[in-house]
């Protein structure tokens, strides 16, 4: 199996081709058994992957189709399609932290998100399922735009900021696969199994470079406190779920709901903590 990365640095999915099933685990099995994917897209082995790319692609041509620019859409207009804005949701508009997951700004910026969903998802929804990885991306993505919502409200005071894509989330699914690929238990060889791990690692860490860096330009504003918090977030949803991996589907299905549930109870609380502190 070839490392997640080519040469060029690029973040592809693992290619399989005519070899023997990959080793990372069937989600459907008691016991983890491989799974494979065949040449070219197979939307019926990873339905989450692409449920999530079609609503992003969805949305970004549903906002092009009304007379959004595709390569700088006005403040307003992102606002009417769900970005989040701190006054805005201080004033009971919460759900632009979910809907902000699936607006962008312009054709690059989608563009980029969703190469590194797909490649990410193609990697993560065999680990957790496609309910799970849906729920991986929602709850990463907000906790992301809490954390951004905070830092806007607590620290610079910032009520008119507009924010929005998919970046948190990604960085979340990031996250989450750093923490389920440290298992050993895992029915792979060791050898590609710290291989795929160092490169989800290098990914996430170039990336978050990447956005620290942009801090010093005026060319782009990345938003990277959401992305942070999405990482975080991401780690910290993995750590309960890696014990339950290879211990048969139905505990590990259980150990899912209460870990998700947990995380969705802390993300209400710190929404109230932040609503607080206007």
């Amino acid at each position: 199996m070839p490392p997640l990365h080519n040469p060029e640095g690029q973040v592809l999915p693992p290619q399989y081709g005519d070899a023997p099933p990959s080793p990372i685990p069937d989600y459907e099995r008691e016991v983890s058994r491989p799974n494979s994917r065949e040449k070219g897209w197979n939307v019926l082995r990873t339905p989450g992957t692409y449920f999530l790319l079609a609503v992003n692609i969805a949305v970004f041509g549903w906002m092009v189709l009304t007379g959004v620019s595709p390569s700088d859409p006005p403040r307003d207009q992102l606002l009417h399609f769900g970005a989040t804005n701190p006054d805005l949701i201080l004033h009971g508009q919460w759900y632009r932290l979910f809907s902000a997951t699936f607006v962008h700004v312009g054709l690059l910026h989608i563009a980029t998100n969703m190469w590194c969903l797909w490649n990410l998802g193609l990697l993560g929804e065999p680990l957790l399922g496609p309910l799970g990885l849906v729920a991986v991306y929602l709850i990463t993505g907000v906790a992301g735009n809490l954390l951004s919502l905070a830092v806007n409200v607590a620290w610079w005071h910032d009520y008119v900021s507009v924010g929005a894509g998919a970046s948190g989330a990604v960085f979340g699914i990031a996250g989450i696969l750093i923490v389920l690929l440290s298992n050993k238990k895992l029915p792979i060889p060791l050898v590609e199994l710290k291989r795929l791990r160092r490169s989800v690692i290098q990914f996430a860490v170039l990336n978050l470079v990447i956005g620290l860096g942009t801090v010093f330009t005026n060319i782009i504003r990345i938003d990277n406190f959401a992305h942070v918090g999405g990482f975080l977030s991401g780690l910290a949803l993995g750590v309960p779920l890696v014990p339950r991996m290879t211990s048969g589907r139905t505990r590990y299905l259980r150990r899912q709901k209460w870990t998700f549930g947990a995380a969705a109870f802390l993300l209400t609380l710190f929404g109230y903590f932040i609503a607080k502190l206007r």
